[in-house]
């Protein structure tokens, strides 16, 4: 039975998407759903994004373990990203009428530096979908006995099909349904492990005082842990294209700002849920973070205490949150290669021909991500490094080219390159601060430094 609602819900997934497909005409309709997304499908579609695997599976574990420092760096660093978000970037990047990142930095600081921010940007993204792709295989080969490697082909080719035939239009619809089912299944688990422990109350009963610390409390090693995740999860997702791609997708300023704060308070209140699993299946199996089997609290919870319905339901809110990831992770980069990778070379290029290029880089995408999935690399060191490259490059010549007008372009390359080189260098050398705490530093200083030094002699355009 279970098997069966699997696969019925996959293609329901792949309906949807040939559904929508009808309302693609042009490249703006693929990448920016036409600019018609409203209020609560801005901010359902952030949500499904960044509400991955990790948030149902990986989070939990580290809560229950290391207490509440940790839904500080895993849990609220998204809710004050997205507020930033929302208050300083969101309504200028929307005004500019741009489709990505690039194309801001295109205007601002000319042609080269969009094709160099693309390439970083581009890059970030196969290996985290990567580790979509294992998980999402990693859940047909236990519920349908499919071998991990068919089952990552399998994963990336229902997120392929529905993502190449309706773009952000499909997206923007699988994720609402995929975030609705996340949201009720989470709910009815809830109340059924609140049924085992007794209520909420004995889940803290044991807990010792340094659990509800908001900050470490040990030495300088678990303060540099902790303020490389805090910022890494702020700032540096604050230049991500699947924020904008979900901004620039808005009907209107009102519609993406306030999206944005939705999708903010909403990964702020659900990842509560499986937070609050977590500690329930630590409270009622002790021997699984004993046994350093932390991400496998909640799955071992549900077949334990659960009946087929409810097993339904939390499969169903699990693959939900990892195809909404990786549909999302999947449209970001593609939409990048067609806008700021081919459309600046070819100045004849058809819209039409646009749109089937992108399509094809989500393809391409997808390939990619399908070869470090099944490959022997060390998929989360790469995920990190990558993010990492983004805060220490792209973080400060964004912000400071937004809202300084003395920025330059001189300024914008000495913060890629410092910023960059700082942070390659301290990761060689290991350190002892995270050499993101130091790049980004150096990043921002050199922007400063370099836009005094050598000021522009034209005029920006950021309107």
């Amino acid at each position: 039975m279970l098997a069966i609602f699997i696969l019925g819900y996959l293609a329901l997934t792949l309906v949807i998407g040939f559904w929508v497909s009808r309302r693609i005409k042009t490249s703006a309709d693929f990448t920016l759903a036409g600019r018609g997304l409203g209020t609560f499908l801005v901010g359902f579609t952030l949500f499904a994004t960044w509400f991955g695997s990790s948030s149902i599976m990986g989070n939990p574990g580290y809560v229950a373990e290391e207490g509440l420092t940790s839904f500080v760096t895993l849990t609220l660093t998204s809710f004050i990203c997205l507020v930033i978000v929302g208050s300083l970037y969101a309504k200028k990047l929307y005004e500019m009428n741009i489709v990505t990142i690039g194309d801001f930095f295109q205007r601002r600081f000319g042609k080269k530096m969009d094709l160099v921010v693309s390439v970083i940007m581009v890059f970030s993204y196969p290996h985290w979908i990567a580790a979509q792709f294992v998980a999402l295989a990693t859940l047909f080969e236990s519920i349908l006995g499919i071998p991990l490697n068919y089952g990552i082909l399998l994963g990336a080719g229902i997120v392929i099909i529905y993502t190449y035939v309706g773009g952000m239009w499909a997206v923007s619809y699988t994720d609402m349904l995929q975030g609705i089912i996340i949201i009720v299944g989470l709910i009815i688990l809830l109340f059924s492990m609140f049924r085992e422990t007794g209520g909420i109350a004995p889940l803290f009963n044991d807990k010792p005082d340094s659990f509800y610390s908001l900050i470490p409390t040990g030495g300088w090693e678990s303060w540099n842990v902790y303020l490389a995740a805090f910022a890494a999860f702020t700032i540096g997702a604050i230049p991500v294209q699947e924020i904008y791609q979900r901004v620039f997708s808005a009907k209107s300023t009102r519609s993406a700002v306030q999206g944005i704060f939705f999708a903010g308070l909403l990964l702020l209140m659900i990842p509560l849920i499986p937070l609050l699993l977590g500690l329930g299946a630590d409270h009622l199996y002790p021997h699984l973070l004993a046994e350093g089997d932390g991400q496998n609290l909640i799955p071992y919870m549900v077949k334990q205490i659960s009946s087929t319905p409810i097993q339904i339901i939390f499969y169903g809110a699990l693959i939900s949150a990892i195809l909404s990831t990786s549909s999302g992770a999947m449209l970001a980069p593609a939409t990048v290669v067609g806008e700021n990778l081919i459309r600046p070379y070819f100045p004849n290029l058809t819209d039409a021909r646009l749109l089937l290029w992108i399509r094809m880089s989500v393809v391409l995408v997808a390939g990619v991500s399908c070869y470090f999935a099944m490959s022997d690399a060390d998929i989360v060191a790469l995920v990190i490094a990558s993010l990492s490259l983004i805060m220490v490059c792209v973080f400060a010549p964004l912000t400071f080219g937004l809202f300084w007008k003395r920025s330059s372009v001189f300024g914008a390359w000495a913060a890629i390159i410092g910023g960059g080189l700082c942070w390659f260098i301290c990761y060689l050398l290991d350190t002892p601060v995270d050499p993101t705490l130091i790049g980004t530093p150096v990043s921002c200083l050199a922007m400063v430094v370099g836009s005094l030094l050598v000021p522009d002699t034209f005029e920006p355009k950021t309107e």
